[in-house]
Order: C-alpha cells, then sequence, then structure tokens
C-alpha cells in the first residue's frame, strides 16, 4: 500500500507560540507600518545607508533568532519520524520547523530564512550571528567581506520575487500530495495561497486549521478553528495513526 504524501503548508500563525509575532501578513507590522515595512523593502534597504542601519538594528533586537520550536513544530518532525512521508512549504522565514527535528531537505522556506545573511552582490552566504556580531562590535552596516557588497538578511524582501525553483518545488509538491494541510497562514498572500487551491484541484485531502476564516475555507474538507498548538498535533496523530 502507497503511504499518503503529506504537505504541509505553514504560516505566521504556527509560530506565535513560540513568541514570534505576524510581521508579514495582512494585518502583520510591515503592513501596519509603511515606516516599518521600509526596513524590509528592497528599494530602500539597497538605496539608502540609514534604512540599512535601522535594519540592522531591528534584526538584532529580533526574537526570531531566541525562538524555540513549540508543539506544532514537534508534531510535525513527529508525524515525519513515524514514516509518513512530510513535506513543508513554509511561508516562515524562522527556521523553527529545522529545529523542531525536520530535516532541511524536506523544508521548502517560500521566503527564505533570517537565519542567515545573503552578499547582494556576489551572493556569498553565512550565518546571520556571524552578522550581527559584527554589529554589536560596532559595524553599523557591515560590508561583504569577500567583495565588499552590500549584505541583507537571506529571506524575500518586499519587491523582490520567491526563487523560482523553490516556488517551483513547492507546486510539484503539491500537485503530488494527498493530504495538504494548511496551518497558521491567512491564505491571502499569493504566490503560496494558491498552492491550496491547486491542491484542490489535484483531488488532495485539503484541511485547514486557522484561527480566522479563509478564501479556501469553502473548498476544505476539514476546517479546524482551535488554537494550533493543541490542533495540529491532534490532526496529525490521526494521520500517523490511518484514520485521517
Amino acid at each position: 500500500m502507497t503511504k499518503l504524501l503529506v504537505a504541509i503548508l505553514s504560516g505566521a500563525g504556527i509560530s506565535t507560540d513560540s513568541g514570534i509575532p505576524d510581521y508579514r501578513g495582512p494585518n502583520g507590522l510591515w503592513q501596519r507600518d509603511p515606516e516599518a515595512q521600509k526596513l524590509v523593502t528592497y528599494e530602500y534597504y539597497m538605496g539608502d545607508p540609514e534604512i540599512r542601519r535601522r535594519s540592522w538594528q531591528m534584526r538584532r533586537k529580533n526574537r526570531t533568532l531566541r525562538a524555540e520550536p513549540n508543539a506544532a513544530h514537534l508534531a510535525v518532525a513527529e508525524l515525519e519520524r513515524a514514516g509518513v512521508p512530510v513535506r513543508v512549504i513554509t511561508q516562515n522565514v524562522d527556521g523553527l520547523h529545522q529545529l523542531g527535528g525536520m530535516p532541511a531537505r524536506k523544508v521548502l522556506e517560500l521566503h527564505g530564512s533570517a537565519r542567515s545573511f545573503v552578499c547582494t552582490k556576489c551572493h556569498a552566504r553565512g550565518p546571520m550571528e556571524d552578522a550581527l556580531a559584527r554589529v554589536e562590535a560596532g559595524e553599523e552596516d557591515p560590508p561583504c567581506l569577500e567583495c565588499g557588497g552590500i549584505l541583507k538578511s537571506a529571506t524575500v524582501m518586499f519587491g523582490e520575487r520567491l526563487d523560482p525553483v523553490v516556488l517551483g518545488e513547492a507546486v510539484a509538491i503539491t500537485k503530488a500530495c494527498q493530504v495538504f494541510i494548511a496551518v497558521g497562514t491567512s491564505l491571502q498572500v499569493q504566490p503560496a495561497a494558491g498552492l491550496a487551491g491547486i491542491a484542490a484541484d489535484h483531488d488532495a485531502r485539503l484541511v485547514i486549521v486557522n484561527a480566522e476564516p479563509t478564501p479556501y475555507d469553502d473548498r476544505a474538507d476539514e476546517v479546524v478553528r482551535e488554537p494550533i498548538g493543541t490542533a495540529l498535533p491532534a490532526v496529525l496523530r490521526r494521520l500517523s495513526a490511518g484514520s485521517g
């Protein structure tokens, strides 16, 4: 008997129990505060050294790198360890799925990772902690040590396109899965939101775990409004037991 392929699309809601607020969603900080949004907008970031200095201070104070996986992240990794084929497609940049035990090769980060930096010129990469250590030591806008170019977080800023390779892999997984679980996402930010529709179009069982209604609720086989930290582990336990 062929095992079910389970695809999990995770949004900001899965990480709020880890103390990470929703920055990027429709009601997130970046949308509510245009000045704060400039700090993560590519055009402003590349063109204004003061924006970059403020961005580095924001990263230095950001709680993301200090966050720990919560029960929902751990439940996803537990399902994978139980032998169920699982692929995670995440809109988050916090790396908590990997810290929670999911193999990195099974996690697609649509918006990149806040745990790394990248040079905008030569594309050199490294751990964000290394760049932040330079900021702590007094470099307000640390340049690339390889070529002198501008460094940024290895995340997708406003004004940047998603990596087409990563997005293509996400679409392929979505088309191939038998179960698609959207958790902690409003399903309003494209193109990630459209994955739920693709899953339904390809006859996957669509499960939505989210506190608020989404545009895809009417296409879902199951909609769960309970708190994610308890609801998602329960859903995944049913899947693991073969009764999902």
